[in-house]
């Protein structure tokens, strides 16, 4: 059974930064890429960021430059360190898991998400 939580959300002024974590557990997902995606309010849930198993990342182009996604395979974590945030970042982020290695493809395993509130 695959398990996916995510944790590190909170209120941040604009400006101000947070560092997301998510551990998955279960099977040949915990060893694969990973990806955060958010959904705000009213809207679809986007992909931001993914890793590769040998930790290659990829953004999407509004968090390049403000957010960094890494992993420790020791922990079966992966991290979202988000700095420079907006208002427009806020959303509740979600973690996925992949069963492939040297790419992402969305899996269907979430975890509860972690709310991340972006104001003055």
């Amino acid at each position: 059974q695959v398990q996916v939580v995510e944790s590190g959300g909170g209120l941040v002024q604009p400006g101000g930064s947070l560092r997301l974590s998510c551990v998955v557990s279960g099977s040949i997902y915990r060893n694969g890429a990973m990806a955060w995606y958010r959904q705000a309010p009213g809207k679809e849930r986007d992909l931001v960021a993914t890793i590769t198993a040998a930790g290659r990342p990829n953004y999407e182009d509004s968090v390049k430059g403000r957010f960094t996604i890494s992993r420790d395979n020791a922990k079966n974590t992966v991290y979202l360190q988000m700095n420079s945030l907006n208002p427009e970042d806020t959303a509740v982020y979600y973690c996925n898991p992949s069963r492939l290695t040297d790419f992402y493809v969305r899996s269907q395993y979430w975890g509860q998400g972690t709310q991340v509130t972006v104001s003055s």
